[in-house]
């Protein structure tokens, strides 16, 4: 399932208080996705990471009660305590814990209970864990933990980062290689032996990197770090033409009409030119950029206006529309 499906699935179970498993190799944003829903909602959200807790950690610490000379198991004040009253209780990396871990979360997932614990009614719980052929240490789920969950499996989906990325604000350069390269969004391969390799969580690693502003002679080996040599390499590369692109302030304002040549450019300038675009953007610049389009290769024209009416951008009005749409028009769908 790509990411969006995944959120809206989950969503859905989680107002059932359905426990769900979320499958799927590392880096493609697992736990971001159940984040989202969380903020979304505006409800509360404890993230476990199983694989550091002991099995005691869950149940509870056992103390003398001297009133009825009984043991009390004392719970974990990192479960959710009801003063908030729906949330998402999210246990990571659940299949990485050792087995007598997983055994001990059996009647929190079954129950919403252990040992003196209860978990609040508006809570639900989500886990999550990379399957067996993702390289990771991982323990084989035992039958009666999996059969507590409905199993769903989330794939990397350019599409659909490309949209988070254009809201989340990630460099221009990075979206526009990624649209260059789809391929390039997640490199990890179970037979791969490489340390670094691209997914969706070392690209926000360049895009910090970026961001940061670090010395020429650092960018190639901390871009590397992150998403492998090669990759790298090709990414700087393709940064280059950056220096050469024209001012987007200069194309929305009308003042140029003259379009680069180099396909890289190209691309990198047109991402950029849709990311300026949202719904409080002037009609004249509006217009100003449909003209411009008017001067564009096909294949980049159509790609802005497919951005635009995606994000509901209104272009009827616009007086250029008409002439883009008799240029352009056969090649929208």
């Amino acid at each position: 399932m790509n990411p969006q499906k995944v959120k809206r699935a989950i969503a859905h179970l989680a107002l059932q208080k359905v426990p769900v498993f979320l499958w799927g190799p590392p880096g493609i944003g697992k736990s971001s996705i159940v984040a989202q829903i969380t903020k979304e909602r505006d409800i509360g959200f404890i993230d476990l990471r199983l694989s550091l807790l002991d099995p005691t950690d869950l149940r509870g610490i056992p103390f003398f009660n001297p009133t009825d000379n009984s043991a009390v198991w004392a719970p974990a004040s990192f479960l959710p305590d009801g003063k908030q009253k729906e949330g998402i209780l999210f246990l990571d990396e659940l299949n990485t814990a050792a087995p007598m871990v997983q055994a001990s979360a059996y009647q929190l997932i079954l129950d919403r209970k252990i040992g003196e614990y209860t978990l609040p009614e508006g809570w639900a719980i989500i886990a999550a864990g990379n399957r067996e052929s993702d390289r990771g240490v991982v323990f084989r789920m035992a039958a009666p933990l999996a059969n507590r969950f409905v199993h769903l499996e989330m794939e990397a989906n350019v599409e659909d980062w490309m949209s988070w990325a254009k809201n989340s604000k990630i460099n221009p350069t990075i979206i526009a290689f990624i649209s260059y390269r789809p391929d390039a969004l997640f490199t990890f391969g179970a037979k791969n032996d490489e340390k670094a390799f691209a997914t969706p969580r070392t690209w926000e690693y360049v895009n910090a990197i970026l961001s940061s502003n670090p010395q020429d002679d650092l960018l190639l080996n901390m871009i590397s770090g992150s998403i492998g040599e090669e990759l790298a390499a090709s990414f700087l590369g393709f940064k280059a033409v950056e220096k050469d692109l024209l001012d987007i302030n200069q194309i929305l304002n009308g003042q140029i009409t003259e379009v680069p040549t180099d396909p890289s450019a190209l691309h990198i300038l047109c991402t950029a030119l849709t990311m300026r675009i949202d719904e409080t953007t002037r009609a004249k610049e509006l217009d100003n950029l449909v003209r411009y389009t008017l001067n564009l290769p096909a294949e980049f024209a159509v790609m802005i206006i497919q951005d635009l009416r995606q994000r509901d951008i209104g272009l009827d009005y616009i007086s250029s529309w008409p002439l883009w749409m008799r240029k352009f028009n056969t090649m929208l769908r």
